[in-house]
């Protein structure tokens, strides 16, 4: 089936040279374009995309408002930020807004294409160049939400085991080489992490492990 993407950036010339990648995938449609964060909300909703590409900056309600509300209006449906470096220092903020993804707009075509695909699939990335600044977020004092630790005492010791090991960047076959459990067993277990925690994805995963404090920011577990 076909990956529906709506395109949200305040830039016409932006938004078409983005339309045109993807529109040249047989995977991918582009159902919508979206020039500021008000109209990339109520097209969410009409349209309900399986992906919006977000930009940050826009006139009126920003990337951030816009993902914040889109992700809260649907669990279904997914954004993947989309930004230039000077901006890069959102990423804290637009990850707990709810975005699955965070990419530079000088990114490669290929490497859109792919955040695209692992996104809508049910999945997260991240640019390497911005996790630095995610990760300096934390080191910072990036602040608790709310019910973090009622919410990281409904997990078992294995849950908790395997969130850790998600946060520091493992996938589920070295998550299952590391503790000897079988793939299943482990695809098993961050389900129901993600359950639990109402989350969507890997990332969002990433972020609870560093802000409930079951991981540093230097990578080190938490006693």
């Amino acid at each position: 089936m076909s990956i529906r993407v709506l395109v949200a950036d305040d830039q016409a010339i932006v938004r078409a040279g983005f339309t045109a990648i993807l529109a040249a995938e047989p995977d991918i449609t582009v159902v919508g374009e979206a020039a500021d964060g008000g109209a990339a909300v109520a097209m969410a909703a009409e349209l309900e995309p399986d992906l919006v590409l977000m930009d940050i900056r826009m006139p009126g309600m920003d990337g951030l408002a816009a993902t914040r509300l889109i992700t809260r209006n649907s669990r279904r449906v997914r954004v993947l930020v989309l930004t230039t470096f000077d901006l890069d220092a959102y990423v804290y903020d637009a990850l707990r807004a709810g975005s699955s993804g965070y990419l530079l707009k000088d990114s490669e075509p290929d490497a859109l294409l792919h955040a695209i695909r692992v996104v809508a699939a049910g999945d997260g990335v991240l640019a390497p160049a911005v996790t630095g600044r995610l990760i300096a977020a934390f080191s910072q004092g990036a602040p608790v939400p709310a019910g973090t630790t009622a919410a990281v005492d409904s997990l078992t010791s294995r849950e908790r085991e395997v969130l850790t090991l998600v946060a520091t960047g493992l996938s589920n076959a070295e998550i299952g080489d590391r503790l000897g459990l079988a793939l299943g067993t482990v695809k098993v277990h961050v389900s129901a992490v993600l359950g639990k925690l109402n989350l969507r994805d890997r990332v969002q995963a990433t972020i609870f492990a560093y802000e409930s404090g079951l991981i540093r920011p230097s990578g080190a577990l938490a006693s």
